[in-house]
């Protein structure tokens, strides 16, 4: 029985898997590029297919490609948006350069389904080709980096409500906490008092000052190089087919996209990618700064902070029984060490841009889709196991508080800086809290060390001034 199809190209022919909907361009690139076994981003998939469904939708209007195989070939790119050929897109996400691979295997892809819906046996190009057809008037040039940048508008909004759900998380525990007092530190020394809520609360609000810088990165990945062809100038398109494939677009993938200003300059720069790229490393650098906190806080639980417990959510270790770690912030560690480390694969792809087009887009592309992926996933995660459930050890927290020596600070402007600094050495050296030297110095009488040292005295200079 026969299990293979033979396909035809430019350089020769090539025996093709008889099911498969891809074709020969796919398979020489396949063989080409055995490289890492990754295949490109869902949304990056999804994207292209809204690319072409826009391209066919306008490309038929304008009379460029005929209303029968049009209406093939839009019906193969809806299903394609549908997610229904994922395993047919093959190509290693390391391929030649600029994402040709991958965009001729989406128009075999979508060439194929479409043969196949008008009746016609796959690799039959003469009735229906991926070039002349499914690409009229497009190029990789201004198809890939177009779904690329959809593609990263489609994973925003995910990756969006992933954060936005994280910072929900943080704030309802501030709250939970915002009435127990802690001693503060800097440079992981004793400093004046805090909240536990309070930090909790910062967390949430780094973290939302960072989603405050993603729309206007959105707005530069919204304009758009589709129409641009192979260099910018629009070769082999209709009048119309710039702006109306573009418009279609926007409304297909509900988008404000954008007709580029500069056509030329848009097929040049990826910088767009690189603004995307630079955003995720500003998250996960807050990421890694709230997961590391979070270690530190629940250390212990005999020789560490203990300040806060995590839930328990697996054993931490193969030798020491009944050892439990804080397994969900060392994981968002390393998804953040990942997106920081994708971003300096996307920066330098991003400056390899030589005259009329960048080759490198297809790693500056899968990086930052990956980034945006491993966040969205895992976020959610991390707030359920590391937040959600996370208690205060306040009895730990009272004693921390009580024996902090940066409580003398509030003594400063009775006292002086250096009188109370010759104080907390003395109590540092002699392990005598500073209240009792206070006390046996006479500087101060007992109530009035309690009421001056008090907690809810300590915390109110700490509170912002309305």
């Amino acid at each position: 029985m026969t299990t293979t199809r033979v396909e035809e190209d430019s350089l020769g022919t090539r025996e093709v898997p008889l099911a498969a909907y891809y074709g020969i361009q796919t398979v020489r690139a396949v063989e080409n590029f055995p490289v890492s076994g990754l295949k490109i981003s869902r949304h990056l998939i999804r994207a292209y297919a809204l690319v072409k469904l826009a391209a066919i939708r306008t490309n038929t209007r304008l009379g460029a490609v005929d209303a029968k195989r049009g209406a093939a070939i839009e019906q193969a790119a809806r299903e394609m948006a549908e997610g229904r050929y994922d395993h047919e897109v093959v190509v290693d996400i390391f391929q030649a350069g600029a994402g040709t691979s991958t965009h001729m295997n989406i128009n075999e892809v979508l060439a194929n389904r479409a043969l196949e819906i008008l009746g016609h046996p796959r690799g039959e190009y003469k009735e229906l080709s991926p070039n002349d057809h499914v690409n009229r008037g497009q190029s990789t040039n201004d198809t890939y980096p177009t779904a690329a940048q959809v593609a990263a508008l489609l994973g925003f909004a995910e990756l969006r409500r992933s954060v936005e759900a994280l910072v929900t998380s943080l704030h309802r525990k501030g709250d939970e906490f915002a009435d127990l007092p802690k001693a503060g530190r800097t440079h992981l020394k004793d400093a004046m008092p805090v909240t536990l809520g309070a930090e909790f609360h910062a967390w949430a609000n780094a973290l939302a000052r960072v989603l405050e810088l993603l729309p206007p990165v959105e707005q530069a990945l919204a304009e758009v190089p589709l129409g641009g062809s192979a260099v910018g100038s629009g070769i082999n398109s209709l009048p119309g087919f710039r702006g109306g494939s573009v418009e279609e677009l926007a409304r297909l993938s509900g988008f404000p996209l954008k007709v580029a200003r500069d056509p030329f300059e848009t097929m040049q720069s990826r910088w767009p990618l690189g603004a995307a790229s630079a955003w995720l490393r500003t998250l996960a650098l807050e990421l890694i700064r709230i997961a590391n906190d979070i270690r530190l806080l629940s250390s212990g639980p005999a020789t560490g902070l203990d300040e806060i417990r995590l839930p328990e959510i697996q054993p931490g270790s193969s030798i020491m029984p009944g050892k439990v770690n804080p397994s969900a912030a060392e994981c968002l560690d390393m998804v953040a060490f990942h997106v920081v480390g994708a971003d300096l694969a996307t920066t330098l792809a991003i400056q390899a841009g030589q005259l009329e087009i960048n080759v490198m887009m297809p790693l500056a592309a899968a990086e930052l889709l990956f980034s945006i992926d491993i966040l969205s996933n895992y976020l959610p995660v991390f707030a359920k196991t590391s937040v959600d459930g996370v208690t205060a050890n306040a009895p730990v927290l009272e004693k921390y508080l009580l024996e902090s020596t940066a409580l003398a600070t509030i003594l400063t402007p009775k006292f002086g800086y250096l009188k109370v600094a010759e104080l907390i050495h003395e109590s540092s050296r002699t392990g005598v809290p500073v209240r009792t030297l206070l006390v046996e110095r006479k500087l101060l009488t007992a109530d009035e060390v309690a009421k001056l040292l008090s907690p809810p005295a300590l915390l109110g200079i700490t509170r912002p001034v309305p």
